[in-house]
């Protein structure tokens, strides 16, 4: 699994853990929506870190794409 992939799920996984204690709610959904929120961000921040330096679409495809495939090898 990608390096930033594993980051971002231990991050989840800890909002989930404490967040679940606090509100009793199903931990498991929990960290699915703040793993996909966090996915979000990263991709956001591909697209905004390429547009502020004028590359190309084609360069944050291909990087966000990156992070998919380097995720998907692992499963």
């Amino acid at each position: 699994m990608n390096k930033r992939i594993q980051e971002i799920a231990i991050e989840s996984a800890k909002y989930a853990d404490y967040y679940a204690m606090l509100t009793e709610s199903k931990e498991k959904e929990i960290f699915t929506e703040k793993f996909a929120d966090l996915i979000i961000l990263e991709c956001a921040k591909i697209v905004a870190t390429a547009v502020e330096h004028r590359e190309p679409a084609s360069t944050y495809v291909s990087k966000i794409l990156e992070l998919r495939n380097e995720t998907s090898k692992a499963d």
